[in-house]
């Protein structure tokens, strides 16, 4: 069985953000405009419009509170398709290796919402900082640990100039989950004792179409290079990993080890199919994650979190039941999370559309977002390297991911 997927999006599902502040109806009537229509318009240039980018382009659309004038991607039929199918009229089109800083320098826009390789994030959201405009960026912020620390140190900036940055985790803005969250910290499973972290899918598809020179297919198909997409357990697999986080409060873990490969999906890329790990967290709390990313010949697959505790179990998949298993005082049946794609995006778009008007700066995605990129990190680290990796490991990492993109559009 194939993970769930959102409408002609092969990749890039699900959670995100905890305690969004949302602004009461009283905070919005007194909100200051900072859009191009009388008193909400939110004037947005999209960058990145690939599967995602497109789709998402529609749900900023079909909010309202948006005005799509700017898009940005390297390819320029892209940019014509999000064009045509989301009958975008009047907007400006910027491509290049340099598309997004382009948008960004051409003016026009009070927002951007990042949607391209996280390869790419780090310059493209220092350019929208320095403009100042507020950021909407797609999962994970970065590919290696010193393009996190540039994310972390702009988006704090941003904070600090009166912009609203946000990092799209869909899973945070879930009710089910947010309320099970609430159970586990509050105590309801007593002392943890072990738990396990899963995201198996079906292997993803290459899409490039023919023509295209070696660099601008591999480009096309960034989500299989370790490089432009920060392999898979940083682009995909950070989505549980991010729930894993949660769950311990977003306290990293002491260490990690463990192994992985790429053995059956060598066909396109460099991205390893599998990964076996195992995270250690204070306490000797251990946490077990695996991935893959390949045909399973039916075996079922899931984004998939679970928490032993003394008192209780928690339970949650992706597009599934989350649930928190106890005594029957304590037992929540929590509910079904079935459209929490497309649900959790629009809840993201709602409330980064009430925080720019509520001037609600204190910008709780980021810092979750931070640690759970970085955690994602630490276990491609242990793989990569088969040893022990500390967080210290990771703090002092100073390797930069680098691409070589020579000859192609700037």
């Amino acid at each position: 069985m194939k993970t769930p997927q959102a409408p002609s999006t092969s990749r890039r599902r699900f959670l995100a953000t905890a305690g969004l502040g949302v602004a009461s109806a009283a905070t919005l009537r007194r909100a200051t405009a900072q859009g191009s229509a009388a008193n909400s318009r939110i004037r947005l240039g999209v960058i990145g419009c690939g599967g995602r980018g497109s789709w998402i382009t529609d749900l900023f659309k079909a909010h309202g509170g948006y005005e799509i004038v700017a898009l940005a991607d390297y390819f320029d039929a892209r940019i014509q398709e999000s064009i045509t199918k989301n009958k975008l009229t009047g907007v400006r089109g910027f491509t290049g290796l340099q598309c997004g800083e382009k948008l960004v320098a051409a003016g026009g826009v009070d927002a951007v919402a990042i949607i391209s390789p996280p390869y790419f994030h780090p310059q493209q959201v220092k350019a929208a900082v320095a403009a100042k405009l507020h950021v909407y960026l797609a999962k994970p912020p970065a590919v290696d640990v010193p393009s996190v620390n540039s994310i972390a140190a702009d988006g704090r900036l941003s904070g600090k100039q009166g912009r609203v940055f946000l990092v799209d985790f869909q899973t945070r803005a879930n009710e089910f989950y947010i309320e099970a969250l609430r159970r586990l910290h509050a105590g309801q499973l007593g002392e943890y004792c072990f738990g396990e972290a899963v995201y198996h899918s079906d292997r993803l598809k290459a899409k490039a179409p023919a023509g295209l020179s070696a660099k601008e297919t591999l480009l096309y198909n960034w989500v299989f290079d370790q490089v432009l997409s920060g392999d898979i357990i940083v682009e995909q697999n950070i989505h549980t990993l991010d729930v894993m986080s949660w769950v311990m409060k977003d306290s990293p873990p002491v260490r990690c080890s463990g192994t992985g490969g790429r053995r059956s999906r060598i066909d396109v890329g460099d991205c390893w199919d599998h990964f076996a790990l195992m995270y250690e967290y204070p306490n000797n709390v251990g946490i077990t994650f695996s991935s893959r990313q390949y045909d399973s010949f039916g075996e079922p697959g899931g984004i998939i979190n679970r928490m032993f505790g003394t008192k209780g179990v928690f339970s949650s998949k992706y597009g599934g039941q989350v649930m928190v298993r106890a005594k029957a005082d304590d037992f929540y049946r929590g509910g079904m999370t079935t459209s929490i794609y497309k649900d959790g995006a629009v809840a993201n778009i709602k409330a980064f559309h009430e925080q720019v008007l509520a001037k609600d700066t204190r910008n709780p995605t980021l810092e979750p977002s931070i640690t759970s990129n970085l955690v994602a990190i630490m276990g491609r680290m242990a793989a990569y390297e088969k040893r022990t990796i500390t967080w210290n490991d990771v703090l002092s990492s100073k390797k930069k991911l680098q691409v070589d993109l020579s000859g192609l559009q700037t």
